[in-house]
């Protein structure tokens, strides 16, 4: 399916009129937020301090230790470890979860996984991150981000690519060239150059006029030297990205399968903070927001509040002193040189999801996008378009660049082994594809139906989407949601309220092991215990939109949300199952998310992703008997060591094992806090990643990263964070990196299964076909997919041979390899 048609994207540089217009709003919001942070009595650091400023100071707290809230919201913490790093964001009731299974079953999981890493690895090779650069471009995109003189003896120029085939020409005393040969001294539309290629020669055109320099229109660039080169942030890591010795082969590579790549249009677009790329660069791109920026850092209302620290410097690059760093929730945290740095450094999957709350929306003061759920979708789908086409024409034409988004796991195998980033595009919004409802005297009016859904997922599904949730935040036509605890769940209980009409059914329940409940609630107004993720409380009550006074009297806890998967909802994941889009049942209520395991389960479907710990613990094992994939919430190295060694005792010995981690990075979850410089096992520098490349601590203008200083403070240091988890896990420091080295492995198995392809025959005796059988419908030229389909997945995927299990009279397992040309086709099949 072809991209959706792109539109050209702005920088985001502020018009004079829109200037004006945002800052008397700005200043408006920062008045009545300063005024609800102003404590009730004589605190310290009240009104008498004067200015803005003075009304920020009584919140002031270090991040991750309680600090004072406005008097809507009690003292917590949005980095407690009892929700950012126990095995269940979804009901933290303690870090640690009641085992579902029995001890002997957690031994034998273990020993498999532990099988598995000493199975023999595929053969990787490095590939050069970059196309190689020849003294003239062959194409006229390779001039990307080199250094040319377009005459002899002319000026040396560097060539900045905007787009695919469009350029800033930057010389050496940092100057743009404009129309005539004339300079200027800041990008703009008249410094943008596109070029066309007519056999060697190139030439360049702005708003139909030709460039023209020393009498010529057209030129046969030539590389040089002396170039001022271009700001940008730097990814130190030396050496080529590994990929496999065949495009058929077993892969290795992290897996992150919860991001919000494109969330800077999130909440109308004015919430977040820069974005994860600029036409113009990075000077452009990473930039506070104006209702910071206009008040010196302390018109942040919303980062106070969900950062914990009051004020911080609104200066991005090149200094970047207080954003990003792991608390700082609303700054942007996917800059595309940080997402270079993490594929450099071993991530080879990598899932992006379009992410909407209407209601919050609604609530936040500043916008200029719609806050309609599905426009939001539309919207972000087309920004990865066009963020691949800017990732391509920096590394010198399309399909050249490391961000490939792909349709199914067979194109996903080809791009890993190729050495890039296979990027899934999903789904995760409150109110998809319409489907609010609004409760009745008479019952619930949902708001959309089977056919208006049918259609949507025709859609998305066209756009490129193939991994969804169906609930988010509130409850909607589909499902019951989990909920959210203590002050935040009494707010988007609220919100809820205002969706549908109705608050949250949570009923008492006795889970059998403690722990798979709903999110426990107190009573309206009382508020009290902190989470995570606050954003809802945080704008709720600082724009003062939710009366919280008059809600439900809910019974003792624990709390089980008695709304399951309704009608509609199944028929969702019905039409899920048949465009073949990976369901993550996380966020959903205890009771919808059984019935809708149960339901998969009845299908016989394996495409399922619990993405970031969104669920319970009696789902896990669940998941992995129908053999999905998990990828925890990552959060601090110390506590996600805990969750993979509770997750390995879960293995289902029927499927391959792999895990991976969901960083929520710009879906305003906290990121990993760092374990300090003075700990005994710090992370040194330079490291080794995956393959072996070098992995040195990373720069960005003036910035130097360290993950023991820093933490999770950007995308480009999950290289860095995995490297934590190998000292962290100390005797086990191998064995978890492997484990997440397969990770990209297993993703591409269980999504290979949602295709219809049967487990392997090695670990499923059951689906051993006759070795006569097997040489039947085995033939020469039939492809790794067709073969695939005819025995089942292979237990083995070396170079370009496939081994599987058949059965023959008196011999139960006979080992059985196919061997496939260059281009994916069998050659021959023998017995092994």
């Amino acid at each position: 399916m072809p991209a959706p048609s792109r539109q050209p994207r702005p920088s985001r540089t502020p018009q004079p009129g829109r200037l004006r217009l945002t800052c008397s709003v700005v200043t408006a919001v920062a008045v009545v937020g300063g005024a609800l942070l102003i404590p009730t009595s004589g605190s310290a650091g009240s009104a008498r301090e004067g200015g803005l400023r003075g009304s920020f100071e009584v919140a002031k707290g270090q991040a991750g230790l309680p600090h004072t809230d406005p008097n809507w919201m009690p003292a917590h913490s949005h980095n407690d470890p009892a929700t950012k790093n126990s095995v269940t964001r979804a009901a933290a009731t303690s870090t640690d979860s009641t085992d579902p299974t029995t001890a002997a079953e957690r031994t034998a999981a273990t020993a498999y996984v532990a099988a598995g890493r000493r199975s023999k690895d595929p053969q990787l090779k490095h590939v050069a991150a970059y196309p190689k650069r020849t003294s003239h471009p062959r194409t006229k995109y390779a001039l990307a981000n080199g250094c040319y003189t377009l005459v002899p003896g002319g000026a040396p120029l560097f060539f900045k690519p905007t787009d695919l085939g469009d350029y800033l020409l930057y010389d050496a005393d940092r100057q743009f060239v404009t129309a005539g040969d004339t300079r200027a001294a800041a990008p703009s539309d008249a410094t943008v150059w596109t070029a066309s290629m007519k056999g060697a020669s190139i030439s360049f055109t702005n708003a139909d006029a030709p460039l023209e320099v020393a009498g010529r229109t057209s030129f046969v660039p030539t590389v040089t030297k002396g170039c001022t080169a271009y700001p940008e942030s730097q990814v130190d890591v030396r050496g080529g990205p590994t990929a496999g010795v065949s495009p058929i082969q077993e892969v290795r590579g992290y897996v992150d399968a919860h991001t919000h790549g494109m969330a800077f249009e999130f909440l109308g677009g004015d919430a977040h903070c820069g974005k994860p790329w600029d036409r113009f660069g990075v000077e452009y791109a990473l930039v506070d927001c104006p209702d910071h920026t206009y008040t010196g850092g302390y018109g942040g209302v919303l980062e106070d509040v969900l950062s914990g620290e009051v004020g911080h410097d609104p200066v991005g690059w090149p200094t970047f002193k207080d954003w990003p760093a792991p608390n700082s929730l609303t700054h942007e945290g996917t800059y595309y040189r940080w997402m270079e740095r993490a594929w450099r450094g071993g991530l080879r999957v990598f899932t992006n999801l379009l992410v909407e709350n209407n209601q919050l929306c609604m609530i936040y003061p500043i916008k200029h996008n719609s806050c309609d759920d599905m426009d939001a979708v539309r919207l972000q789908a087309q920004d990865m378009y066009d963020f691949q086409d800017y990732v391509d024409a920096q590394f010198g034409g399309p399909g050249k660049g490391f961000y490939r988004i792909v349709k199914n796991p067979f194109e996903a195998r080809r791009v890993i082994n190729a050495g890039k980033l296979a990027v899934v595009m999903g789904i995760e919004t409150s109110v998809p594809f319409g489907c609010s409802y609004k409760r009745l005297p008479t019952g619930d009016l949902a708001q959309c139906d089977a056919d208006s859904i049918d259609d949507q997922i025709d859609e998305v599904h066209d756009l490129g989407v193939r991994q969804m949730e169906l609930v988010n935040k509130f409850d909607n036509a589909l499902s019951g949601v989990t909920g959210d605890q203590g002050e935040l769940g009494v707010v988007i209980n609220g919100a809820n309220f205002l969706e549908t009409g109705s608050f949250w059914d949570m009923q008492h329940c006795d889970p059998a092991d403690g722990e798979s409940h709903d999110q426990n609630q107190v009573a309206f107004p009382d508020v009290s215990a902190g989470q995570q993720d606050a954003l809802f409380g945080a704008i709720a009550g600082l724009f003062g939109t939710l009366n919280l006074t008059n809600g439900p009297l809910y019974p003792t806890p624990d709390h089980c949300n008695a709304r399951g998967l309704t009608t509609l909802g199944a028929h969702t994941i019905d039409r899920l199952v048949q465009k073949k889009i990976i369901f993550d049942p996380d966020h959903m209520s205890v009771e919808a998310r059984n019935q809708s395991l149960d339901q998969i389960e009845a299908l016989g479907y394996h495409g399922v992703v619990s993405s970031h710990s969104w669920s319970t613990p009696d789902a896990y094992p669940r998941v992995y008997e129908l053999g999905g994939f998990i990828t925890p919430y990552a959060g601090d190295s110390t506590g996600f060591v805990d969750k993979w060694r509770t997750h390995v005792g879960w293995a289902d010995q029927r499927y391959y094992y792999g895990i991976g981690y969901g960083a929520d990075i710009n879906g305003l979850g906290a990121q990993g806090n760092p374990r300090g410089a003075d700990v005994p096992n710090p992370v040194t520098y330079p490291f080794k990643g995956l393959g072996g490349v070098t992995i040195e601590q990373q720069r960005a203008g003036e910035r130097v990263y360290d993950i023991n200083v820093d933490g999770v403070a950007q995308y480009g240091l999950y290289p860095d964070w995995i490297q934590d988890l190998k000292l962290v896990a100390g005797k086990d420091g191998a064995a978890i990196t492997e484990d997440m080295t397969r990770g990209a492995e297993a993703y591409l198995q269980m999504w290979e299964r949602a295709y219809g392809v049967a487990p392997d025959s090695c670990r499923n005796p059951e689906n051993r076909l006759p070795v006569a059988t097997v040489t039947r419908v085995v033939r020469r030229g039939m492809t790794t997919t067709e073969v695939m389909k005819a025995v089942g997945q292979p237990y083995v995927r070396l170079g370009r041979q496939y081994g599987f299990c058949a059965s023959a009279p008196g011999q139960p397992t006979v080992r059985m390899t196919a061997t496939f040309d260059r281009a994916g086709r069998v050659t021959g099949l023998r017995r092994s």
